[in-house]
């Protein structure tokens, strides 16, 4: 539990995140002050019972400290995603954060919010695992749904594992589609639910012609976490939308990191999986 009045900062982005994080913060006595990202946070951030919310830029990080340093605050998570098209749009960068992304060789996720955490910890403020009060809803695993992968699924994994694995060697995204072992999307900026519509997409397009295609047209997606994934900033997330556009898009199965990786919805997320027919399964990296 928090010591009296100990104060936690909030970097919110977009999605649920924030807020299971804020409810978690508070139930252990936490006051959160709250940094929402304009670009990203939803406005009902405002009310979900933080001691102060502040609105800043993705740009604005000599704000960012600026506000943690004047509330007192010491230690902060970041929750909630920053979609990565966002960071290379035409917002205006501060001098600070200007100077930052100039010093960066790579300007992946990985590296350039990694820096954003030293520039914090720099200024006396520790940025903590994203996970570190929400430890329940870390994937465990094993099988979660009433179904287990069927054989084809189980061989879409294990490929669709290796070639994630790759894939998040270099910080260019974390899930990939496949069908009967053939990569039929990758992600990249576009974001998890992004990467599976556009899957969908295909295999619609190469079934307008039923004799174009031998692929099976049920997709398994695989989502898994980065080599050595720093916990503090985009670790994988799975909700109840994700298994609606996975529904849409034709796919049958998901497989995910344990401990890697957490069920936003909780329990309503394997409701949904089985209510569609869809099998989560998790293992071990």
């Amino acid at each position: 539990m928090a010591s009296a009045r100990e104060k936690l900062g909030l970097i919110a982005g977009n999605g649920k995140f924030p807020f299971l994080v804020l409810d978690a913060a508070r139930a252990q006595g936490y006051e959160v002050v709250v940094a929402a990202i304009k670009e990203e946070a939803f406005p009902e951030i405002e009310s979900h019972g933080a001691a102060a919310v502040y609105w800043l830029s993705l740009g604005e990080l000599s704000r960012l400290i600026e506000t943690f340093q004047r509330e007192g605050v010491r230690r902060a998570i970041m929750a909630g995603q920053v979609r990565h098209k966002q960071i290379f749009s035409s917002i205006r960068p501060d001098w600070r954060l200007a100077k930052l992304l100039l010093s960066l060789t790579t300007r992946n996720t990985d590296s350039l919010l990694g820096a954003i955490a030293k520039v914090l910890a720099d200024e006396g403020i520790t940025l903590e695992n994203s996970t570190w009060l929400l430890e329940p809803l870390l994937v465990k695993p094993g099988v979660l749904t009433k179904r287990g992968p069927a054989e084809q699924e189980l061989k879409n994994i294990e490929y669709g594992r290796a070639v994630g694995r790759r894939l998040a060697e270099d910080d260019i995204g974390q899930t990939v589609v496949i069908a009967e072992s053939a990569c039929v999307a990758v992600e990249a900026m576009e974001g998890t639910d992004a990467t599976i519509e556009r899957a969908g997409q295909i295999m619609r397009s190469l079934s307008v012609d039923s004799e174009a295609s031998t692929l099976s047209r049920a997709l398994t997606v695989v989502k898994i976490a980065k080599p050595n994934q720093d916990m503090r900033f985009d670790v994988p997330v799975i909700g109840v939308k994700t298994i609606e556009v996975m529904q849409a898009a034709g796919a049958t199965c998901l497989a995910l990191d344990a401990g890697k990786c957490l069920l936003l919805d909780g329990q309503k997320v394997i409701d949904a999986a089985n209510a569609a027919g869809i099998a989560i399964a998790a293992q071990e990296n």
